[in-house]
Formats: C-alpha cells, sequence, structure tokens
C-alpha cells in the first residue's frame, strides 16, 4: 500500500480510537490518538466541563498536520481526531502530498451518550456531547459510517472503501 493518512474523525464516544486501533492491526499503518497530543491545559478545560474554542485547538491542530507530515514520508498513518470544522480539516491536511481519507464515524444521540457514560477516567466528560455536536461539520468527501455496526464491520467497510 502507498503511504496515506487516513483521519478516523468524529464527535467523542464515536470510538475513533478503538476503529483507529483495529485499522491500524489489519493495514500496518501506524495509529496516533489525537487525544495524547492535547496539553494539559486542554484536557483540564474540558474535564472541567468547558469546550475548547478554536484559540484551544489551534496548537493541537498543528501538532496533527505535522505528525501527519512526517508520517506522510513513511508508510502513512491512521489519526484519531475529532475535526470537527471545515476549518480545522484544512488545517489536518495542509501541505499534505498522499492521499488523505476522511472517516466519519456517526451514530445516535443517545448512543454516542451512553458511550461517554460508560468511559473511566477520560478526561471529556458526556455533558459536552452536545457542544461537539452543535460544532460538527460533516465533510463534503468522507467515508461516513453508522457506529451501530461492529468494530469489524466498520474496519472491512473503511478497508474495502479506500481500496475503491
Amino acid at each position: 500500500m502507498d503511504p496515506v493518512i487516513i483521519y478516523i474523525m468524529g464527535v467523542s464516544g464515536s470510538g475513533k480510537t478503538t476503529i483507529g486501533k483495529l485499522l491500524s492491526a489489519k493495514t500496518a499503518l501506524p495509529f496516533f490518538d489525537g487525544d495524547d497530543f492535547h496539553n494539559t491545559a486542554n484536557k483540564e478545560k474540558m474535564k472541567a466541563g468547558l469546550p475548547l474554542n478554536d484559540d484551544d485547538r489551534a496548537a493541537w491542530l498543528a501538532s496533527l498536520n505535522q505528525l501527519a507530515k512526517e508520517q506522510m514520508k513513511k508508510k502513512g498513518a491512521i489519526i484519531a481526531c475529532s475535526a470537527l470544522k471545515e476549518k480545522y480539516r484544512k488545517v489536518l491536511s495542509d501541505k499534505i502530498t498522499v492521499p488523505v481519507y476522511w472517516v466519519f464515524l456517526h451514530g445516535s444521540y443517545e448512543l454516542l451518550l451512553a458511550r461517554m457514560q460508560l468511559r473511566k477516567e477520560h478526561f471529556m466528560p458526556a455533558a459536552l456531547l452536545p457542544s461537539q455536536l452543535k460544532d460538527l461539520q460533516i465533510p463534503a468527501q468522507c467515508i461516513a459510517i453508522d457506529v451501530s455496526a461492529t468494530p469489524g464491520e466498520i474496519v472491512e467497510t473503511i478497508i474495502s472503501q479506500i481500496k475503491e
């Protein structure tokens, strides 16, 4: 497989990390969780129930773009990142010269909320789900997948869509 950058995107609770790890195991592309690139101030703000604004996200988005630029020179990568707005996706894909795929994981509010409520020790509280859904701008070009499917089915769908 030629190098590609695959962004697994969606609101919190959509399964970005789970799907990213499984997709990585199937494709041998390295997986990076965007949550690991948030600074402490951002994590503390979210933990306090306050949504991030565009200024809060700027350095985070730039660091993920830098990661993608480094990885495109190797074998590519899978990066889990909310990428809620089109302007964020422009930053994330800036100067990426290999194919970029946006995998948009979506589900019902009830399913996403239930998943968030089941998570333990995550900095993102379920109370922030409405603010994420409010900010969400669905990409015009993406692989959109309903997360009510099993993780295995989701990964197989992603692989088949990218091969097309």
